[in-house]
């Protein structure tokens, strides 16, 4: 099992704790971490987008000139896309992106990019997050105090005051055990997990 220092609010260290190898100590899986991170991506993108074909522009029912006898090549319409003012060759139309994983793959995915933060030394716990009011320069000490300046924060349980804190920091993000990611686990730079947020994860997931 990995140990991992637990510190407090003021960045001080004030023990230690064991992480499960269940979840902490897998084997690093970059193919599924990589699908997990394509699938969130994907399912993320609205796919709204829409261009006129020939058929969908207004205009050009009429053959702008004869067939044969003018000089000119032969048009059917003033609305073919070689016209100014003609529809898109292969316009795109609204899709849907989104595509499904299996969940043992998204299991093992979250599993491999927490073993990769803890092989790589950005995963920091800490004995617990508690304000006394919402005030993001009371948050952003506690952030200098730990020396990170972007990560995604979890905890155990929704703390309004920590959580509203937290949003006005654009580096910052939080987030419950019930909604950790892939994607949001590498895109902060470093994990900083409650002591509450760590046994949850491994009730889940082990």
């Amino acid at each position: 099992m990995a140990n991992v220092s637990v510190f407090n609010m003021e960045g001080k260290e004030v023990g230690t704790m064991e992480l499960s190898d269940a979840v902490f100590g897998v084997t690093v899986n970059e193919h599924l971490v990589h699908m997990a991170v394509v699938q969130q991506l994907a399912n993320n993108r609205q796919g709204t987008q829409k261009a006129k074909t020939r058929s969908e522009v207004s205009g050009g029912g009429r053959k702008p000139w004869r067939q044969k006898g003018t000089g000119h090549a032969r048009q059917g319409s003033t609305r073919a896309p070689q016209w100014t003012g003609g529809g898109v060759v292969f316009a795109p139309v609204p899709r849907d992106y989104s595509f499904k994983i299996n969940k043992k793959e998204k299991r093992a995915a979250l599993k491999s990019v927490l073993t990769s933060r803890v092989q790589a030394g950005k995963l920091i716990v800490v004995d617990e997050l508690k304000l006394d009011e919402i005030k993001t320069k009371k948050f952003k000490a506690v952030m200098d105090n730990l020396k990170v300046s972007k990560a995604l924060v979890v905890l155990g349980d929704n703390d309004k005051k920590v959580v509203m804190s937290a949003r006005n920091i654009p580096t910052i993000k939080t987030a419950l055990v019930s909604t950790i990611n892939v994607y949001d686990i590498l895109k902060g730079d470093t994990l900083i997990l409650t002591k509450d947020a760590v046994t949850k994860i491994e009730e889940v997931y082990a």
